[in-house]
Parts: structure tokens; C-alpha cells; sequence
């Protein structure tokens, strides 16, 4: 599919465009892409448009105060030394839980011995607009269930990926 992703309502800030040259592919049905846009573009044929409003608790829901970190500078240690060019207000970090889990933290604020970190999604607390075209519909290949099964069920990146997904 192709489509535009608006901040609130069709007026909104936008955030994202995937063109009909390089559109969005996924597995319907994977829990690849949040599940509220799934409903609305559930029975949707090729060509067909559609734009919805996805209110902040069918996206990313609201920002959690339990999501924003302590985290000792020190944990950060990389060849015996921390980087220190990292920590200024704003940064993205990539970083992994310990159950491995990618996420990104954005460092809020930086202290001598500590950098406090939001782990919130960045369209947390955000009505989400979507507007588009679907762009073709067909069957899932063999292979791209597989993929689906491994987490890797959209094009936009892997989730939760053992390395499966060419990417």
C-alpha cells in the first residue's frame, strides 16, 4: 500500500509518505503493524482507497511514566570507555533490553553520572491520520510466512528477528 501518516486529522503535521514506487508491504494478519490500522484496511481490494483517524489508544498509546529511565552512564562503556559525545537532549540511542529487544531511547537529560532516558514510542500520547491507496493484494508466499513466523512480516524492518530477514 501506499499512503500518508498525518499527525490528528487529515490537516496535521505529516510524518511519513510511502509512495506507490516503493509501497508498504506487509502480512495482513501478523501483528506487524498496529492492529487497529489492520481493521481498517481489513477486506480492502487493490486500488481501493481508504483514510481513518486511529484515536492514541489504538496506536501507540498514551506515554507511560514507567518508560522514562535512570540509567548510569557507565552502562555505556564500550572498549573500556563511554562515549560521551552520545548524551546530549534529543539523541535517539539505539539500545536492547535484556531479552535482547531492540528499542530506542531519547536522552531527555544528561547528568554527571546518569542520563535519563524516554523509552515511549515518539507517536506516543498522538492521534494517528492515514490516508492511501492499496497498491496490490495477493497471497502470502511460503517464504514470507516464514518470515511472518520469525517477526519479519512488514517491510518496513524486522521485529524480534533472528537474523532471517535479509536486512
Amino acid at each position: 500500500m501506499s499512503y500518508e501518516l498525518r499527525l490528528s486529522n487529515g490537516d496535521g503535521e505529516v510524518i511519513q509518505t510511502v509512495g506507490a514506487d516503493n509501497p508498504l508491504r506487509f502480512t495482513f494478519g501478523t501483528n506487524s503493524l498496529i492492529a487497529g490500522f489492520e481493521r481498517n484496511v481489513e477486506g480492502l481490494k487493490t486500488g481501493d482507497s481508504f483514510a481513518f483517524v486511529l484515536a492514541c489508544e489504538e496506536a501507540y498509546g498514551e506515554a507511560r511514566e514507567e518508560l522514562v529511565v535512570e540509567i548510569p552512564k557507565a552502562s555505556f562503556i564500550v572498549d573500556t570507555e563511554i562515549d560521551n559525545d552520545l548524551f546530549f537532549e534529543g539523541n535517539t540511542i539505539p539500545m536492547h533490553d535484556s531479552k535482547g529487544n531492540r528499542l530506542n531511547g531519547v536522552v531527555v537529560e544528561v547528568k554527571d553520572d546518569s542520563v535519563i532516558m524516554d523509552f515511549n514510542h515518539p507517536l506516543s500520547d498522538e492521534d494517528l491520520y492515514f490516508s492511501g491507496t492499496i497498491v496490490e493484494v495477493r497471497e502470502a508466499t511460503e517464504e514470507e510466512l516464514k518470515q511472518a513466523d520469525a517477526g519479519c512480516a512488514s517491510s518496513g524492518g524486522c521485529v524480534g528477528c533472528s537474523g532471517g530477514c535479509n536486512e
